[in-house]
């Protein structure tokens, strides 16, 4: 087909303008990270690919309603450190993964408070610290107000659908601590569905059961963010920003 030549610089024009929209946009993703709910386009804007999300599922009745208790507990936040062992291990893992997300959250105020509520909603839901924020990196790239091309928000890819079937009205997945609760709430579920069994649970949440290559990119992830709670370490003892934590 041979293209008029207005019709050929609107092409080119077109194909320019997607292709600073691309390069805009992985700038503003951290170290390259691509929310796994992107849809990428090459720069004709054709779809070259597309994330995956929860799906909405049938639940029973008395599993709904266990969720929504989970997700509506109405005690604050609070850590609870009843030793000085405890403080003290708590204060490490701070200093350490602040180090490591300060790029990212380049704010302490915001940096403290994300990890405060990652450190507690991930050991409430009995979940890993590190595979909360494994899940984080590889879901929305550390972006508070990431939105996937199905509409899953926030951190942790909350889907709307959960708010309906598990939440209240009102209740906004762009809050850290309401995406992150039901992020960590929703992720709980699949494991005891999948009797503790990560890489099942995982693609779950991704809706992508049966396929491993999502719960790949996590356990990749993770790796990152994994601490062990050894005898002070160089990476304890010199602090990036001089920070202490809030406790």
């Amino acid at each position: 087909v041979v293209l008029g030549s207005e019709m050929r610089l609107r092409y080119e024009v077109t194909a320019k303008a997607i292709s600073l929209a691309l390069a805009l946009a992985a700038e503003c993703l951290p170290h390259g990270d691509v929310p796994v709910g992107a849809v990428l386009v090459d720069p004709t804007g054709r779809v070259i690919g597309k994330g995956r999300n929860q799906r909405e599922e049938l639940l029973v009745d008395a599993v709904r309603l266990a969720l929504s208790r989970s997700i509506h507990d109405p005690r604050p936040p609070q850590m609870r450190l009843t030793s000085e062992t405890e403080r003290l291990e708590w204060q490490r893992w701070f200093d350490v993964m602040s180090r490591r997300l300060h790029s990212r959250m380049p704010d302490a105020m915001v940096r403290s408070e994300f990890l405060q509520t990652v450190w507690y909603e991930s050991r409430r839901a009995g979940l890993e610290p590190a595979l909360v924020l494994g899940l984080i990196q590889v879901e929305s790239g550390f972006r508070k107000y990431a939105i996937s091309s199905v509409g899953a928000r926030g951190y942790m890819q909350v889907m709307p659908f959960w708010v309906g079937l598990i939440g209240r009205t009102g209740d906004n997945l762009f809050s850290l601590r309401a995406n992150l609760r039901y992020g960590c709430v929703i992720l709980r579920h699949y494991l005891d569905i999948e009797k503790g069994n990560e890489e099942r649970a995982l693609a779950r949440y991704n809706g992508s059961l049966g396929k491993p290559e999502y719960p790949r990119m996590i356990f990749s992830a993770l790796k990152g963010w994994e601490y062990r709670p050894v005898a002070r370490s160089a990476e304890t003892r010199t602090d990036l920003s001089g920070e202490k934590s809030p406790l």
